[in-house]
């Protein structure tokens, strides 16, 4: 179906031309097409289908046999079992070398992550251990590097202490921390399940910088204790308390021998990861040089013994691989709700920042990162990681870099990172006995402060400025409250700009370009001219029930602006307002309401609304509401150059 329009042979860019002419070169009837009534089963199917399945994730199971769709189901579980077939041993080369060099990042990084987790340092070994097996068999990331990780370690050491005393109740605690872990796999593996990989973009971009920005400043401060060997240090996270305790320490508590091996090995560490950063050549410096930082520092304490002089020193990490913790989990007690809505809230930023790195090292290397699947993969690390000592682990963005400049190839990078860690818990780890905490201090500081991404705040703060705030909310909520009351901050905000774009969409006021038939915003293009007695209004969004009556009330504020102006300058006033629905996407029940009521607002003032290029969706709901008849067939049009010719039929192409 569809109503009967004047038509010209002018058109907007993208529209339908009048195609057909009468023998006396008039213009054909040109029709507004009302699309077909769809069956309410089948459009809610519809709809259902592109929320949850729009990557059409059952394609490859059509016209297959039962056992080629068996095949296919476990492949899509374990992609191991599609990309292993074709695995080469020049790949494999390629991912040792990968993996040992991230190994040799990872592991002091590890001992050194299980401090801001309040977990003994053999923790973040095994958190290096058992997740990475299992990612490399169902994750899609070729490059994305498993294990402990700064943010994550800090956020889940924060509200799991407050919850248990890790050192009052360390049973407890220990036991608190698997729980949260298992109910943050299961949050992410649910999310991949039921296909509800976007509820993680809800924490946007910037708010995401900001958030990890302000993590790296507090993380930074905390080591600080460390380097200089101050003991009875604060356990509060923001900057203002630690950098009281460090300063207030001055006199009485730093020690300048943990200060004189830390701090060089720290500048070092800067030089290495500046210089891997600059050029690609040496990025193998920056890999190492954690580790050999580490090798250094504890053979230097072993040989002076400084450790006598209170350079406090590791003294201990158990020596073998994982022991199970599956009766440790709390699927009951008091330590239960703490236990699942901790892991929920980690279990939603691990997976943001996991995807995130994802899909940065998908799109330099051209390959298609699937969210669901990564989300079921990280889900399952982190169940089995629960139940066999590890705590949340998830994908490290400087590790994941080593891994990308070491040349990996597939996940088996991963597995080889996993064996060295093995390797390390069965046999190096004796040999860290003297390794001193400064250095691992050190480490921290120079992996974290990566995460202080100022480059691109500079960029956010060109480029939206609404997300700048939501960057810079995150980043002042963090180093000057807590992680907890940052991460509120960066949610708030984000919602809050969802809202803000919704409730607010935008117009703009229409003019011709001269010597085109185009319409664009006059603020846009200063010479395009506005027609006379015609006002022209782009709605920027779609119309329904929390917009509506703004989008009336602001296209009545063109006018009333308008209207103003012509009247100071003694010109004709408005008899025609076009409302240019080419960027309305849908329009519900409140909105067609409030559509009426500018309708006869209007005409109460003898102005003439007109429609112009209504989409399908919108086109349907006008015709349904019958809407289309109080406004009139006649007055709804394919363009805008269509709707502005029926105003004033001698405009055309300036000649100008």
């Amino acid at each position: 179906m569809g109503h009967s329009i004047h038509s010209t042979d002018d058109m907007d860019n993208g529209s339908m031309p009048s195609s057909r002419r009468h023998a006396n070169g008039e213009p054909n009837v040109q029709k507004v097409a009302v699309p077909p009534k769809q069956n309410l089963l089948k459009d809610i199917k519809s709809t259902t289908k592109e929320f949850f399945f729009s990557d059409e994730p059952l394609r490859p199971f059509k016209n297959q046999t039962i056992a080629r769709k068996f095949l296919i189901g476990l492949q899509t579980l374990f992609p191991i079992l599609e990309w292993g077939r074709e695995y080469t041993l020049s790949k494999f080369k390629n991912d040792f070398v990968a993996g040992v060099t991230i190994a040799s990042l990872s592991i002091p990084q590890d001992i050194g992550y299980s401090k801001l987790a309040n977990l003994e340092p053999h923790y973040g070994l095994y958190t290096s251990f058992v997740p990475p097996l299992v990612y490399a068999c169902m994750g899609t990331s070729r490059d994305i590097a498993i294990g402990a990780v700064s943010v994550i370690s800090l956020l889940l050491g924060t509200q799991c202490s407050a919850e248990a005393d890790p050192i009052k109740n360390p049973i407890e605690y220990h036991n608190l921390v698997f729980t949260a872990t298992f109910f943050a796999g299961l949050v992410q593996f649910l999310f991949g399940f039921f296909r509800l990989g976007f509820l993680v973009d809800f924490l946007s971009h910037a708010a995401l910088v900001g958030f990890m920005g302000g993590a790296a400043i507090v993380i930074s401060a905390q080591q600080l204790a460390l380097i200089l060997g101050i003991r009875g240090f604060t356990k509060k996270n923001d900057i203002v308390a630690v950098m009281q305790s460090v300063f207030g320490s001055v006199h009485h508590g730093w020690n300048w021998q943990s200060a004189a091996i830390g701090t060089p090995f720290l500048a070092f560490l800067f030089l290495a990861t500046y210089l891997g950063t600059k050029n690609r050549k040496f990025f193998w410096l920056s890999a190492i040089a954690p580790s050999f930082c580490v090798v250094t520092s504890t053979v230097i304490v072993y040989l002076t013994r400084v450790d006598r002089d209170d350079v406090q020193i590791v003294n201990y990490i158990r020596k073998g691989i994982n022991p199970v913790t599956f009766q440790d989990i709390y699927f009951s007690g008091k330590y239960l709700a703490a236990g699942m809505r901790i892991g929920a809230v980690v279990g939603m930023i691990a997976l943001s920042e996991a995807i995130a790195i994802g899909r940065t090292f998908a799109g330099m290397k051209n390959y298609k990162l699937d969210s669901n699947k990564e989300m079921l993969a990280m889900g399952s690390m982190n169940m089995v990681g629960s139940m066999t000592s590890c705590y949340v682990s998830t994908g490290s963005f400087s590790r994941s870099a080593v891994n990308n400049m070491s040349g990996c190839k597939t996940p088996v990078s991963n597995i080889v990172m996993s064996g060295v860690v093995l390797l390390t818990l069965l046999v190096i780890t004796p040999l860290f006995k003297y390794t001193p905490k400064a250095i691992l201090g050190a480490v921290v500081i120079s992996a974290v402060l990566t995460l202080l991404d100022y480059k691109e705040m500079i960029r956010i703060y060109k480029v939206d400025k609404f997300d700048f705030v939501a960057c810079m909310g995150a980043f002042l909520g963090v180093v000057f409250t807590t992680i907890e009351m940052g991460l509120l901050i960066a949610i708030v905000i984000s919602v809050l700009k969802i809202l803000l774009q919704v409730t607010r969409p935008r117009t703009a006021l229409l003019g011709k370009i001269p010597r085109t038939t185009i319409y664009r915003s006059v603020e846009e293009y200063p010479d395009a001219y506005k027609v006379p007695g015609v006002l022209i209004v782009r709605v920027d969004s779609a119309i329904y029930f929390p917009n509506s009556n703004y989008v009336k009330e602001r296209i009545l504020r063109w006018l009333v602006d308008e209207e103003e102006h012509l009247t100071a300058k003694g010109l004709p006033q408005i008899k025609h307002l076009i409302v240019d629905m080419s960027s309305v996407t849908d329009i519900d029940t409140t909105g067609i309401n409030e559509l009426e009521l500018l309708f006869r607002t209007l005409q109460n003032q003898d102005i003439q609304l007109i429609l112009a290029n209504p989409g399908a969706a919108v086109m349907d709901k006008l015709h349904s509401s019958e809407i289309e008849y109080v406004i009139g067939p006649s007055n709804i049009y394919l363009t805008v150059t269509e709707a502005v010719k029926s105003c004033n039929p001698k405009t055309t192409i300036d000649e100008a």
